[in-house]
């Protein structure tokens, strides 16, 4: 084998060698990396309604729900129909197709519920390093510590959960467990676009934490 031969063997080993550190590099993110951000622009009809107009759509709804259920006596029909009636022609004055409206409200809450829990794709399989506050919650099947990382502190205990594309559960490969409930920590491990729910109890009650996100953290 000529020395030429042998030294491009030897400079292509070395290109590939170096382009699978690169791939497994590690990336510090930030939690407004998480999110899916092609799912956050959409037509939101509901966004720009003053709490009065959103009262009077409710009282349509209620108000409709009531006559369809049955069991009313004419008076309060024509109780409820003139509710509606008043209603409607409050939010025409606004400008306000209410029927229209009401008719969006299932495909407005698929939309906010795709934007609340859509990951970033170009994260998945990647190793990151993300700073958080942990939740001890209980272990995986096999033993495994496992913790939810949020992004401010008092979540999902003072405050409600965080959208499920700002929560990450995360299993804790070495030897470390949270000695506080939100402890400050920073996380190093793969991360997955893995949507999981589970409820357990923290501090008051059962609360629901549902994630996006699971991430194997070998480093703390």
């Amino acid at each position: 084998m000529s020395i030429v031969s042998v030294a491009f063997r030897v400079a292509t080993a070395l290109v590939f060698s170096a382009a699978s550190v690169l791939a497994t590099e590690t990336q510090s993110v930030g939690w407004d990396d998480l999110i899916d951000q092609s799912a956050q622009t959409f037509e939101d009809p509901y966004r720009d309604l003053t709490y009065d107009q959103i009262e009077n759509l409710r009282e349509i709804i209620i108000e409709t729900a009531r006559i369809a259920e049955g069991g009313l006596d004419q008076a309060d029909v024509a109780l409820s129909e003139d509710r509606i009636s008043g209603a409607k022609e409050l939010l025409a004055e606004d400008g306000i197709d209410a029927d229209w409206l009401i008719d969006q409200r299932w495909i407005v809450a698929d939309r906010r519920e795709k934007a609340a829990t859509a990951a970033n794709p170009n994260l998945d399989g990647q190793t990151v390093t993300l700073a958080g506050f942990a939740i001890l919650a209980p272990a995986d099947a096999d033993g495994t510590t496992v913790v939810y990382l949020v992004p401010e502190r008092g979540m999902c205990s003072h405050t409600p959960p965080t959208n499920a594309n700002l929560m990450i559960r995360a299993r804790v490969k070495c030897d470390w467990s949270p000695s506080a409930m939100h402890e400050p920590v920073r996380f190093t491990g793969k991360l997955s676009i893995e949507e999981t729910n589970h409820s357990f109890r923290i501090v008051d009650g059962e609360v629901p934490m549902r994630a996006s996100y699971i991430l194997d953290a070998t480093e703390v």
